[in-house]
């Protein structure tokens, strides 16, 4: 099979590995906190006989590998070869080479804060580019593969048992603010992956469709996608009106729509990436180009 590797996307896997492996050394060890997953077996064989991470999060890892390899597509494969690697070469380097103090023990939730910003930002590139970091994503293709388990259930409880499992080493205090931190971690993720520029679409029903839809294109420099509707209690066909703005707009959008038709029904929902001709997020006053206003959603 075709590999198709990307060097962005290497190079963006690599800078992910390096953020994880930094919060990981200097918040989660430093501070004595648990993580979930592999990285968690890792810092309980460290807090309990002292085997460093980077070389117990190879070990681990290589045997999952040759299990589930055959669960991959080529090129996520390799990615995920990459940055389990490399995230083994990260923890070394800051653990030996390039050290920090970073020791907040007296503020733990300080520490909790940080670890979650720091590991989560760190998996949300690798994530976004494509790579995984191995361990209980392995796991949880393979259970999924064989028996139809739900990979995120399956992730959600190997972390769960992990964290317990570290109570070995945590006592309860320790716990909750490594629970903070997973909090954090998880929404770090899910910002990173989907985009920390939140556009809104508007859905628009009305009757003055074409006379919004002209306004929006003349006031608002862009373009609408028109929809064919019918109306299910009326029977009456209308066009749908579809816009993507920038949250700074929705109000004075709601205004325009308000003043034309005082009766029209609008839904407004979170757009958490936008991308496509006239639109990038490059745009200094509200995250969107605003140019070409009829290809933008058309």
């Amino acid at each position: 099979m075709k590999l198709n590797l990307q060097a962005k996307n290497i190079l963006f896997i690599l800078l992910g590995a390096a953020v994880f492996s930094f919060g990981l050394v200097n918040f989660n060890m430093k501070n004595t906190l648990a993580e979930g997953g592999v990285t968690g077996i890792n810092l309980i064989l460290y807090n309990l006989v002292s085997f460093d991470p980077a070389i117990s999060n190879i070990v681990i890892n290589i045997p999952l590998f040759f299990a589930g390899w055959r669960f991959f597509r080529r090129n996520e494969f390799i990615y995920t070869l990459i940055g389990t690697f490399s995230l083994s070469v990260f923890l070394f380097i800051f653990q030996h080479w390039i050290t920090f103090d970073f020791s907040l023990k007296h503020d733990l939730l300080l520490a909790a804060l940080f670890a979650g910003a720091f590991i989560g930002s760190g998996l949300g590139i690798i994530f976004r580019y494509g790579g995984t970091t191995g361990g209980t994503d392995i796991i949880a293709r393979i259970t999924h593969k064989k028996y139809g388990w739900a990979m995120s259930k399956t992730m959600l409880v190997l972390d769960a048992i992990i964290i317990v499992l570290s109570l070995c080493y945590l006592d309860y205090r320790q716990m909750m603010y490594t629970l903070v931190a997973v909090f954090v971690g998880a929404r770090m993720i899910d910002v990173i992956q989907k985009g920390a520029y939140a556009a809104k679409a508007v859905m628009i029903f009305s009757k003055q469709s074409d006379q919004i839809a002209d306004q929006i294109i003349q006031l608002f420099d862009r373009s609408v996608t028109l929809i064919d509707g019918k109306g299910g209690y009326t029977g009456r066909k209308m066009n749908i009106l579809y816009c993507v703005v920038s949250p700074n707009e929705v109000f004075r959008l709601k205004s325009l729509i308000h003043e034309i038709d005082p009766n029209a029904f609008v839904t407004v929902n979170d757009v958490h990436e936008v991308f496509g001709e006239g639109f990038s997020i490059n745009d200094a006053d509200n995250g969107l180009n605003q140019r070409q206003p009829k290809k933008n959603n058309e």
